[in-house]
């Protein structure tokens, strides 16, 4: 079957860390579509319509400037789902796909109910000839859950006289490789575009969207399931890195070893490259832990066991390491942190993005809270409400804090500043890069804190030497 047709009008189910930025960057480089972004969270698409840039739901470096230039020009924000996708020539599935909590795979399967929601939507909605993309992370072989879906509309809504065939579809993997706080410059610059499918003239059509701004050798083209099996792969190549050099980090830290050395050196090895050897936290952010335990979960049911165990090695590293470094603190604070305060600076999983989806801050803050600490986090762009969501215990103001520090039970309360954050306290956690904890006056800082008092640098971000300088002590990652 033949739809050579271009696309002039996309719909993207789903407004949210990819949706939104990926439609925005579509609508600023192809004028001539229109794009709508559709959501049931009414409240969402209020936050992408707000007049005030800087509300918009999802933080991104140059976000506000590309939705500025597009938004009413030909990117849309609606709760108007069915309309929207009745108009599209093509609809972009980008819902969230988190791992299953209950059933079948529970703690590793992805959970695809919203996939097949929309699926179903696109199936009663669609108008003619529509081409369906995958956005989300997926499992492979998930695009047969979607063609099983549409397959079973197909032909419906002929007119009546005989001058159109009803509802056709043709199913493509199109996944994301973005990484967040830096996903403008990713969607604008990309290493490539990946495009699986088995319908020559929609992936064509697909393609030639991204051909307005990405150079053709850049747009690389698969079968559905090597494009969907890329996607988990790429992840879970990242977070095996990342877990690697956390793993040489302790084992720098145990025999006099700098883990940033260590890395430096290996890093100028053209095999290995220098990306993704920065020791911290761990990882964390929507997709790596999600992605390598549904590979985990994928190769289990293919009977390939040691190979899920493999997998499965990188995700257990990652949540010792964040385990390691509670137990850290509660060691050099004299064996106990009950009833004292730390300062946690930084709680999003990474700088430059207000996501803390499996942030390295939930876990640790939650060990030290077990302990009985008394928190005072900061971040610059994650709102009480959400730590509060994230810890599952809600804020404590200031005067109860201090009650409760007399019982031995944990509390924590939000600073607005890693002044506030620090004043009194008996230790500063650095868990997130934001690129002010590099520049904190720590002469100013350690006046007000209760001497002895350590800092904790997770991210080896702050400088090393003022911080000793200023009569602090000081834990750096990876550094024996």
């Amino acid at each position: 079957m033949s739809h050579p047709s271009p696309v002039r009008t996309i719909c993207c189910i789903g407004a949210g860390y990819v949706g939104g930025p990926t439609m925005a960057v579509i609508a600023d480089r192809c004028p001539g579509i229109q794009v709508t972004v559709v959501d049931l969270n009414a409240e969402r698409i209020a936050a992408w319509n707000d007049a005030d840039l800087s509300r918009l739901p999802v933080y991104e470096p140059g976000l506000d400037a590309v939705v500025g230039r597009c938004r009413g020009r030909n990117l849309h924000f609606s709760t108007a789902v069915e309309p929207a996708i009745a108009a599209a020539d093509l609809v972009f599935l980008s819902v969230n796909t988190p791992t299953k909590t209950k059933g079948v795979g529970a703690g590793q399967a992805s959970d695809l109910r919203w996939i097949e929601a929309s699926a179903r939507q696109v199936a009663a909605a669609a108008q003619g000839h529509t081409i369906v993309v995958e956005k989300s992370t997926l499992p492979v072989r998930t695009a047969e859950t979607v063609q099983a879906i549409l397959a079973a509309v197909q032909g419906d809504g002929d007119p009546g006289d005989g001058s159109a065939p009803g509802k056709t579809f043709s199913v493509l993997s199109n996944p994301e490789f973005l990484a967040e706080g830096t996903a403008i410059a990713d969607l604008e610059k990309p290493d490539r575009v990946l495009i699986g499918g088995e319908d020559p003239d929609a992936i064509e059509a697909l393609a030639g969207i991204y051909a307005h701004w990405v150079a053709p050798e850049q747009i690389l083209r698969t079968n559905l399931w090597s494009s969907e099996l890329s996607k988990l792969t790429a992840n879970a190549f990242l977070a095996q890195r990342i877990s690697s050099i956390n793993s040489i980090a302790a084992f720098c830290e145990a025999t006099g070893a700098d883990v940033q050395e260590v890395a430096r050196a290996i890093g100028t090895d053209s095999r290995i490259g220098p990306k993704f050897l920065k020791a911290g936290p761990g990882f964390g952010g929507s997709c790596f832990q999600k992605d390598i335990l549904n590979l985990v979960y994928l190769c289990g049911h293919y009977g390939l066991h040691e190979v899920a165990a493999y997998w499965q090695s990188v995700v257990d590293l990652n949540t010792w390491q964040q385990h390691r470094i509670a137990r850290l603190v509660v060691c050099r604070l004299f064996g106990t942190v009950t009833g004292k305060r730390l300062a946690v600076l930084g709680f999003a999983f990474k700088a430059d993005t207000n996501d803390t989806r499996e942030a390295p801050a939930i876990r640790i803050c939650r060990d030290l809270l077990e302990e009985g600490a008394q928190l005072a986090i900061y971040d610059p762009k994650v709102p009480a409400a959400q730590i509060a969501r994230d810890l599952g215990q809600p804020e404590l103001p200031a005067e109860a804090s201090e009650r409760q520090a007399l019982s031995g039970e944990g509390s924590w309360r939000a600073a607005a500043s890693a002044f506030e954050a620090v004043a009194t306290a008996d230790a500063a956690l650095i868990l997130t890069e934001w690129g002010e904890f590099a520049q904190l006056d720590w002469q100013a800082l350690a006046a007000g804190m209760r001497q002895p008092a350590w800092v904790f640098d997770a991210r080896a971000v702050a400088d090393a030497a003022a911080v000793r300088a200023a009569g602090l002590r000081l834990w750096r990652v990876g550094e024996g």
